[in-house]
């Protein structure tokens, strides 16, 4: 089997927030990429990325120059074809680089399992035919307090039992944060797994003595307290207190993680399949925190991560960010908070028939 071509076309969602109808957020990520790899057999395999910001036209040029690179390569040779794109790349480090060849990377094991007839989960492992999904996304910081609270119970009536918000809001003093948290809380109940995300707002002395105030209500993690190279600032928090810290959504590739690990950075390791350089890296750094006794939690795309997710001994939980569902024909919903893993050869899924004339970008 060769690759035979690589197509890549662009695509605007609309702004929403659709599990509860909560405001969106500013800034949220709506412009994505899309990869088919065909091959000379027949076999197409798909992949997605983003995170371009204003650096979309580069990311599309290293998307259509790898994909060049690699015509007539063996998709099945996985390893061998990351190799090759990481090499060719190298000169220009991470960022635009490693955001293309996740989406290719993803690609190529869409392909193979499709040629081995068997959902990607159960190729790379198969631990599990459904894992834990928490809600994500309706319960921003710059959602104002009595919406975010409404937007909670909402979720929890649509049978979430684990959810998470956000702190560092603008604006609000330590203990306006505080309260809005524990209001938070109320809204939920006390059963329900409360995660919040401080998104590297937060110095190493903020997220201690805040963390400290918070630990009564019980939640479930506090996310990247604080910046995410700060490996020894990550541990100091972790070690502080007993709220479990969770962090790796912005590190890319494997030895920022590894690095991470080895200084006990956090308790829960995140791994972002965009900036980690796509399946084959993600299992290499899953396979990393099962050996330092880590759980693992994805970071947005739930319609692939799910099987990343489920083929692991270590999966923790995926989260359900619905940013990316409208690029899938019948994508995978979480169903009283949890999500299956879809049956179909290979990520069992397909582009939505009519996605690039409603939202295809020329």
């Amino acid at each position: 089997m060769k690759i035979q071509q690589v197509t890549v076309n662009f695509v605007r969602l609309p702004l929403e927030e659709p599990l509860v109808g909560a405001p969106y957020m500013p800034g949220m990520l709506r412009e994505f990429f899309t990869v088919q790899v065909q091959t000379d057999e027949g076999i197409e395999g798909i992949g997605i990325t983003g995170f371009g910001g204003k650096l979309l036209r580069s990311l599309h040029a290293a998307l259509e120059d790898l994909g060049e690179l690699i015509r007539g390569d063996d998709p099945l040779r996985t390893e061998q074809v990351a190799a090759k794109m990481r090499a060719a790349s190298a000169p220009c480090g991470s960022g635009i680089a490693m955001l293309a060849i996740s989406a290719i990377d993803t690609a190529l094991w869409d392909i193979r399992g499709k040629a081995c007839g068997v959902p990607l989960a159960r190729l790379l492992g198969g631990a599990r035919d459904k894992v834990p999904a928490y809600a994500s996304g309706a319960l921003m910081r710059t959602t104002p307090t009595d919406k975010v609270q409404r937007a909670a119970s909402a979720l929890v009536e649509k049978g979430y039992r684990q959810v998470k918000t956000q702190m560092a809001v603008e604006g609000l003093t330590p203990k306006q944060e505080i309260e809005r948290i524990r209001l938070i809380r109320e809204a939920v109940g006390p059963d329900v797994n409360l995660m919040v995300d401080i998104n590297q707002r937060w110095s190493v002395a903020e997220a201690i003595s805040i963390g400290h105030r918070v630990e009564e209500l019980g939640l479930g993690w506090l996310e990247d307290p604080t910046t995410c190279d700060d490996h020894q600032g990550h541990a100091k928090i972790a070690d502080a207190l007993t709220t479990p810290v969770c962090a790796g959504e912005y590190l890319w590739g494997i030895e920022p993680h590894r690095q991470a690990m080895s200084h006990h950075a956090s308790d829960i390791t995140m791994i972002d399949l965009l900036r980690v350089g796509g399946v084959t890296q993600w299992m290499k750094v899953a396979g990393m925190a099962e050996a330092f006794n880590k759980p693992v939690a994805s970071h947005l795309l739930p319609e692939i991560h799910v099987h990343l997710v489920a083929a692991i001994p270590n999966g923790l939980v995926v989260e359900y960010m619905p940013w990316t569902w409208r690029l899938f024909d019948n994508p995978p919903m979480p169903v009283n908070g949890e999500i299956a893993v879809p049956d179909g050869p290979g990520l069992g899924l397909k582009f939505a028939p009519d996605l690039f004339e409603k939202y295809g970008v020329g």
